[in-house]
């Protein structure tokens, strides 16, 4: 089925505004600039805009331990021991993840020894985002798979400004230092290093536009996870769903930020009409509709399918960062669907526990790349490096083909190589 013959058979009883994202060509000539300024003139050039972007006027860009020891003891006890439980359902998940990833060695012919070995990636940038509100969990999902893979080091980044519990949640979270930088400065300074700031080799973590942007401009001196836009939600669901509850669930999720994306696909007429009206009542009563209402108005949709194969074909159409599946029979229409970035199977399963503190990762992909990738996970931070090693009779077996390609081809020092080796066992 074409995009055109899907769009044709649904029914969109409310649809999204249209979108235009005008400031993107400013975005990436102003991220231009600061990552050459970075790169030249380091830790000066990330104090400079550390004072126009967060008005920080301190010198000291890394938080010391004493600084990071502090933040741990202000906590509130109660958010200190729901940290730790965080923490604990986050390394619980990724060490059993970590746990279906094994070295191989094969012997793919005689003689002919073939393998790989799972090698952690030496250093990781976490940039941990200050953001609309103080997201205690980020630092929990990009740290702690980190040191759970076995990486060296982990260098987390936050802005000048976070709130200081955000620094106990990276040193609970196990970071080996921990930097006040944010914003595309971070991003410049983890990727080239400054005076200050060790270099790293993959970075990880979410942020605004900018932050976006850096990271794609780096992408090749180092590794990144993932180029992220705003959230998003969507839940697929028939007559047996709760309007009350996907309404919720909508609305979570759009208090994100004014930019998320939230929707709903449903065989149910009745189910579409009665969101629709949840979604505006409980918006009259919600202590962040300031930031709820203009995303649902902008950004969000209740689609009407025909049947349950278009409603699947339009959400792996959608590929959504979040998926919630409220049908009669959760389970085997979550086995239907395949594009998107976490899958939240009956009406129990909420984003809130992933977003929070069950153990999956909140740290997931959004605009359409649940096509072709999952989300933040312990596997993000190791390398699956092959190797192999040849007894004679290896040589023997793939000596000969290699020198007949490499002469087809025309590539005589290639021939020559291989047949040296077979010479040399004569």
């Amino acid at each position: 089925m074409t995009l055109t013959q899907l769009l044709s058979r649904l029914e969109f009883i409310k649809a999204p505004a249209p979108v235009q994202n005008k400031e993107l060509g400013e975005v990436e000539t102003v991220v231009r600039g600061i990552v050459q300024a970075v790169r030249e003139r380091g830790d000066a050039a990330v104090r400079a805009y550390s004072k126009q972007f967060d008005r920080y006027e301190g010198e000291a860009l890394e938080v010391t331990r004493a600084e990071r020891e502090a933040a741990v003891a202000a906590l509130d006890p109660q958010t200190r021991a729901d940290t730790e439980f965080a923490i604990a359902r986050v390394k619980a998940f990724a060490e059993a993840q970590l746990g279906t990833m094994q070295p191989l060695e094969v012997e793919s012919l005689r003689g002919v020894h073939l393998g790989h070995r799972i090698i952690p990636i030496q250093r990781i940038g976490a940039y941990v985002p200050g953001g609309r509100y103080p997201i205690l969990s980020a630092p929990v999902m990009t740290i702690v798979p980190a040191k759970v893979a076995g990486c060296d080091e982990v260098i987390a980044c936050l802005p000048p400004n976070a709130h200081p519990a955000m620094i106990a949640g990276c040193h609970l979270s196990g970071a080996d230092r921990i930097f006040r930088v944010g914003g595309a400065q971070a991003i410049a300074a983890m990727a080239y290093g400054t005076e200050s700031m060790p270099p790293v080799d993959k970075i990880v973590g979410p942020g605004n536009a900018y932050v976006n942007e850096a990271k794609r401009q780096v992408f090749g001196q180092v590794g990144i996870d993932q180029l992220a836009g705003p959230s998003e939600i969507f839940v697929v669901a028939d007559e047996t769903a709760d309007p009350r509850m996907v309404a919720t669930d909508l609305l979570a999720q759009a208090e994100h930020d004014i930019h998320t994306r939230v929707g709903l696909i449903t065989t149910s007429r009745e189910v579409a009409r009665q969101t629709l009206k949840e979604v505006e009542s409980q918006l009259e009563d919600l202590p962040t509709a300031n930031v709820a209402r203009p995303s649902w108005v902008e950004f969000g949709e209740i689609v009407l399918a025909p049947d349950e194969a278009t409603m699947i074909a339009y959400s792996d159409h959608v590929a959504a960062e979040h998926l919630q599946v409220h049908t009669r029979d959760a389970q085997a229409t979550g086995r239907k669907l395949r594009n998107y970035g976490s899958l939240f199977i009956d009406k129990r399963a909420s984003v809130v526990y992933s977003d929070k503190c069950c153990g999956t990762n909140h740290t997931l992909p959004t605009m359409r790349a649940g096509r072709y990738t999952g989300g933040l996970w312990v596997g993000s931070f190791v390398k699956v490096a092959t190797h192999q090693w040849m007894d004679p009779e290896g040589v023997e077996a793939v000596a000969p083909p290699a020198m007949r390609q490499s002469a087809t081809e025309g590539m005589e020092g290639h021939r020559r190589a291989a047949a040296l080796r077979l010479e040399a066992q004569a």
